[in-house]
């Protein structure tokens, strides 16, 4: 079962937790150009021109995890999922789920937060809104 979290509850897991890792699964374009939270991983879940999930994404996320703890099956490692708004993260969740790890996370609201009534992202919620630690590439 995927745990949903807000934005200041992602950050204060991995300020407790030190394994907890915040794995961004936007596009190399909104990672690079939008910004990203502070010493988040990168491993993108769907790049255009096509869109389509890449279906390698859970042997990515298990190769990462190999290099920063250094040993296999790391199943229960704390995983914080983020993406633009909280969708594709929660996809991205799903399919760790299902492949046996426990301890996954959706971050809600995603890095840009939801759409205000003009459409405009970063006004009402998500990570930038609530001035958590990020970067721009």
């Amino acid at each position: 079962m995927i745990k949903e979290i807000l934005p200041k509850e992602a950050y204060e897991i991995l300020k407790q937790q030190k394994d907890a890792v915040l794995i961004d699964v936007r596009s190399s374009m909104e990672y690079e150009y939008v910004g990203h939270p502070l010493n988040a991983m990168h491993i993108p879940l769907k790049q255009p021109p096509t869109w389509e999930t890449d279906q390698g994404f859970v042997k990515n996320v298990e190769l990462a995890l190999q290099q920063i703890t250094g040993k296999n099956g790391s199943a229960d490692i704390p995983m914080l999922m983020l993406c633009r708004s909280g969708a594709r993260s929660a996809l991205a969740a799903e399919m760790l789920i299902s492949e046996g790890y426990t301890n996954v996370y959706n971050v809600l609201e995603g890095f840009e937060g939801d759409k205000d009534e003009n459409g405009h992202r970063n006004t009402i919620n998500g990570w930038r809104f609530h001035s958590l630690p990020w970067e721009q590439s």
